[in-house]
C-alpha cells in the first residue's frame, strides 16, 4: 500500500491496472514560480516541489509516498498546461505532424528506500485533423493536462510512433515503480 500523492485520476488509474494498493491524497504546488533551463530540470523541480509538500503532511515511514509531475515538449519548448481554448490549440498544433516528447518524474520514498526517476516517452504525430481538434477543444478534456495532451484520448489516433513506455506519457512510469517495489 502506497500513498499517492497526486489529484490526478489518470495516475490513480495507472496504479489501478496494475495492482497497486493505493490511497490517493493530493497535495498543492505553485509550479508557476519555477525557472528551468530545460523540461527534464522543470519536471524534476516541480515534482520536488510536490515531494516536499507531502513529506510535510505525511510519514512515509508508516505508508510509502508517490509524488509525480509531467511536461510535455515540441520544438524545444515546454508546453503547459493550457490556460484557455486559444492557448490549447496553439500549444496543440505545435504538436501536429512532429515530435513531442513527454517526461514524466517521479520521487516514491518509503522507510527503506527513495527513488528518482526521470522517463521521456516519444510521440511522433501525423497531422491533426482540424474538424477533429475542435471537437477535443470543445470538449474541454484538455483541461488541466500538460501540453493539452491526451495520448489515451484525442491525440492516441495521429501517433505515428512512439519510443518509450505509455504509462510514463500518461504520468506515472510503472514499469519502473514495479521494479523496485
Amino acid at each position: 500500500m502506497l500513498r499517492l500523492c497526486s489529484g490526478s485520476s489518470t495516475r490513480a488509474k495507472i496504479l489501478k491496472d496494475s495492482d497497486i494498493e493505493f490511497i490517493q491524497s493530493s497535495v498543492d504546488f505553485n509550479e508557476e514560480q519555477i525557472v528551468a533551463p530545460s523540461a527534464k530540470n522543470f519536471v524534476y523541480q516541480a515534482t520536488l516541489g510536490k515531494y516536499e509538500e507531502a513529506i510535510k503532511r505525511y510519514n512515509y515511514k508508516e505508508m510509502p509516498i508517490l509524488v509525480a509531475d509531467t511536461v510535455v515538449t515540441a520544438h524545444n519548448q515546454i508546453l503547459r498546461k493550457a490556460r484557455c481554448k486559444d492557448d490549447a490549440l496553439n500549444i496543440l498544433m505545435s504538436q501536429s505532424g512532429s515530435k513531442t516528447s513527454i517526461i514524466t518524474c517521479m520521487i516514491y520514498q518509503s522507510s527503506q528506500m527513495k527513488l528518482i526517476d526521470i522517463s521521456s516517452t516519444d510521440y511522433i504525430f501525423n497531422e491533426f485533423d482540424e474538424d477533429d481538434l475542435q471537437i477535443y477543444l470543445n470538449s474541454q478534456e484538455w483541461r488541466g493536462k500538460a501540453g493539452a495532451c491526451m495520448v489515451e484520448g484525442f491525440c492516441k489516433k495521429y501517433i505515428r510512433e512512439v519510443i518509450g513506455y505509455e504509462s510514463c506519457a500518461m504520468g506515472l512510469s510503472v514499469e519502473v515503480l514495479k521494479a523496485y517495489m
